[in-house]
């Protein structure tokens, strides 16, 4: 499974604070060697002040109680430069632990700034210094604390970059301590600025968008409604052009939801001809099983994709989260993936076959005969699905469903009209003003 490993692909695009989780994860796992995996933590940690931290992976790794002088020394760094922050930005977090004066700030950022200076002789490096200290506790693995200073330093920033640094960090913060409805929050503020016209650069723009949906991934496979947003956000045209231009792995988590989400069929059309037009530079067991059942029409294939995804699934570190059930441990995207892909199977299967052998399908759907016939009858039952079971021949006999020109027309059209909008939308985005003659 280790092949399959995305890990190496999306830690460039992640704050090194996110990585952790993933090799928590990968550890916890035992995807590689235990001692590969504490190097590589303590590689991580030596950029960050999380230095107690890294000294109990050093005494776990080399197994002894003594740590490096240098670690020593890079502690009392750590303590001295965070005192000094902490007394210059001492004027500004008191003003903001008085709830009376906090209240006196307004949504004019000009204004607090001025009153701020005005009555308590807070200035730009009080407010500043906040900023500095924030950001070190974040470093130093203090998130909540992080968090609060941050979301206040935004409230007083007038400088854009500093602001979007900021949300940053308070988006980190905020997926670190798990607190998914909030960072659901921020990611959409952040996606707003992002997507701005007045985006400074349209290459950083990209590469932002870039690192946005390697963040969300957090967020959405522990958010409710996660796999819906997803797919909102990652199957826009902007988004999925920076996913087809730099980041094809992502495909993986879009298939997925795709798979998991029975709502989404009039986008999924789409996303098969994308899943086929990147098969020359991503692929992974998820998106093959896509290609096999709606491109190549291999249920064969399809059968021994399905397989292989149930692993892809449960060493994924987004995809395979644990939930424990009484004494049992279970992974329920997993569970809920495989019914949903044979569901795919036996959807696309019935409309090419007027009669299917159910003893042949039920091998296709990896079950066997009880197993399948009871599936079958249950998909029937719940589904408008056109057909019935004949016990005697071990058979299921579809119903032909001719299609209806009416309707034909009409999805056409929608879909016309559809691309018309989105073309005439990017016309729009990018048109120049013409200069005066």
């Amino acid at each position: 499974m280790a092949n399959y490993d995305l890990t190496p692909r999306i830690v460039p695009n992640l704050d090194r604070h996110l990585v952790f989780p993933l090799l928590e994860f990968l550890q916890e796992r035992q995807m590689y060697p235990d001692e590969q995996i504490l190097k590589a933590k303590i590689e991580l940690l030596n950029k960050t002040n999380m230095v107690d931290y890294a000294m109990d992976i050093h005494r776990s790794l080399y197994h002894t109680e003594d740590v490096p002088q240098d670690m020593v020394e890079r502690r009392a760094e750590v303590v001295s430069r965070l005192k000094a922050l902490e007394e210059s930005a001492a004027p500004l977090i008191s003003f903001l632990q008085n709830p009376s004066a906090v209240q006196e700030l307004k949504a004019d950022k000009l204004y607090n700034i001025q009153m701020l200076n005005d009555r308590y002789q807070i200035g730009p490096d009080q407010i500043e210094a906040l900023y500095q200290y924030a950001k070190f506790q974040f470093e130093c693995g203090n998130y909540s604390g992080a968090a609060d200073y941050l979301y206040q330093y935004r409230a007083l920033c007038a400088n854009p970059d500093k602001s979007l640094s900021a949300l940053w960090g308070k988006l980190a913060a905020e997926v670190l301590m798990q607190n998914w409805d909030i960072a659901l929050e921020e990611l959409n503020r952040l996606k707003e600025i992002i997507d701005s016209k007045n985006f400074p650069s349209p290459l950083n723009q990209v590469q932002c968008r870039i690192w946005l949906m390697h963040w969300s991934l957090f967020i959405f496979f522990n958010n409710e409604n996660g796999r819906s947003q997803i797919i909102d956000l990652f199957n826009q045209d902007k988004y999925l052009n920076a996913i087809q231009t730099n980041a094809p792995h992502l495909l993986r988590y879009l298939a997925t939801a795709f798979i998991v989400n029975k709502r989404r069929r009039p986008q999924f059309k789409e996303f098969i001809r994308v899943v086929q037009q990147e098969q020359h530079s991503y692929k992974d067991p998820i998106t093959e099983f896509l290609a096999c059942v709606y491109v190549n029409y291999d249920f064969d294939g399809a059968q021994r994709k399905m397989k292989e995804c149930e692993g892809v699934i449960l060493n994924d570190p987004f995809l395979g989260k644990r939930v424990e059930e009484g004494s049992f441990s279970t992974v329920p995207l997993c569970d809920e993936f495989l019914e949903n892909a044979r569901l795919f199977i036996f959807e696309t299967y019935c409309r090419i076959h007027q009669r299917i052998d159910m003893r042949v399908f039920a091998e296709k759907l990896n079950l066997n005969y009880e197993e399948a016939e009871r599936w079958i009858m249950n998909l029937i039952r719940n589904s408008k699905l056109d057909a019935k079971i004949d016990t005697q021949t071990g058979t299921v006999i579809m119903d032909p469903n001719k299609p209806n020109v009416y309707e034909q027309l009409i999805d056409h059209t929608k879909a016309l009209s559809g691309r018309t909008y989105k073309l005439v939308s990017q016309v729009l985005e990018h048109a120049q003003p013409q200069p005066a003659r």
